[in-house]
């Protein structure tokens, strides 16, 4: 997948979580997208590449970097709990959905209760082209 790609299905993605917006905090190359004011993506380019940064349980994200090479550590970020998404490997849609998915619900269950915007226990994610309940 292309580098343009990979930025584009995360960020439709990460659009369509609840209570998910997309600010320009380190200035207008950083997009990231935050829930509750916490980040859970980072789209950005490293040397002239476009790449995804994501949250990743720590066990999950050394699986995944040993068995995608185009997984890696969290660009600019605490290398246990991040990883980056980099181009033309072979990673598909339906997999970065679903590491977009699993990063923002990472980021929700620290939430207070209160302040939640889903239930990360219960939270389903309806398919892309399924109407809003």
């Amino acid at each position: 997948m292309d580098g343009e790609t990979l930025q584009e299905t995360a960020g439709i993605r990460a659009e369509e979580l609840p209570a998910a917006e997309m600010t320009h905090p380190f200035g207008p190359e950083y997009g990231v997208f935050k829930v509750v004011g916490r980040m859970f993506l980072l789209l950005t380019e490293v040397r002239g590449r476009p790449i995804v940064v994501l949250k990743a349980d720590p066990r999950d994200s050394e699986a995944l970097r040993q068995a995608h090479p185009d997984i890696t550590p969290g660009y600019h970020m605490n290398k246990r709990h991040w990883i980056t998404l980099e181009p033309g490997g072979d990673l598909d849609e339906e997999m970065i959905r679903e590491l977009v998915t699993e990063s923002y619900l990472l980021v929700v269950e620290r939430l207070p209760r209160a302040k939640r915007p889903v239930d990360p226990a219960s939270f389903v994610s309806r398919p892309r082209d399924s109407p809003a309940p």
